[in-house]
């Protein structure tokens, strides 16, 4: 290919601004390059949480964002995971003590299906009973948080830390802990996603019924 022809390909596309959800302000969070509108949506755009808000220490916490409509020269987005950095979780782990995780699938309020990791992370080495327990306060808290809270909510509560504290305060009592953190949200299914998989999963059990004749 010329470079008259890479040239022109180039003076073709065009620059679009992302920008991060009304939940996080509207934020401008990177720019993306296509030659048309639909060749955007469903792309992805990673950034730090410290970049958002202008503040170093959410330098260890990735945000997802995925494209879902775009206007003109702007492109919008939904958040699709929370993630703390590899970096950061092992800087956590501490020989003689117990790093304690579940994952916990749970729908919202406003019927969002979402995946949380929690982690806790203890002073010394806890016995397996003491574990077990401290993952059944995990579990438990992160399906209270779910079912009080929409989506955004449930994300917000994680991204202020209020989740883990809510942890940390009744597990705490079981083994003393060094620190409580939710290593990863992830966004399974959007609520129109949930109700076709409860539909098909209706019209299969339907079709499972004998019919005397």
């Amino acid at each position: 290919m010329s470079e008259r022809s890479v040239s022109k390909q180039t003076q073709e596309k065009r620059w679009y601004s992302v920008l991060a959800p009304e939940q996080f302000d509207r934020d401008e969070i990177g720019e993306t390059l296509a030659e048309e509108p639909d060749q955007v949506v469903g792309r992805t755009i990673t950034t730090t949480l410290g970049d958002l808000n202008q503040d170093s220490s959410g330098n260890n916490t990735k945000l997802t964002f995925k494209i879902t409509d775009v206007g003109s020269d702007t492109a919008y987005t939904e958040f699709v995971k929370y993630e703390l950095t590899r970096d950061y979780l092992r800087s956590l782990v501490r020989r003689g003590s117990s790093k304690v995780e579940a994952s916990i699938t749970v729908l919202t309020t406003d019927d969002y299906r979402v995946r949380l990791q929690p982690v806790s992370f203890t002073t010394k080495k806890a016995d397996r009973s003491q574990e077990q327990a401290i993952r059944r306060v995990m579990i438990d808290q992160v399906h209270e948080a779910a079912a009080d809270r929409t989506f955004d909510e449930l994300v917000d509560s994680i991204v202020e830390g209020r989740l883990s504290s809510a942890i940390y305060g009744d597990a705490k009592t079981i083994y003393p802990l060094r620190r409580v953190e939710v290593q990863k949200l992830t966004l399974e299914a959007r609520p129109e996603e949930v109700a076709a998989e409860e539909e098909a999963a209706v019209d299969v059990d339907s079709e499972d019924v004998a019919v005397d004749e």
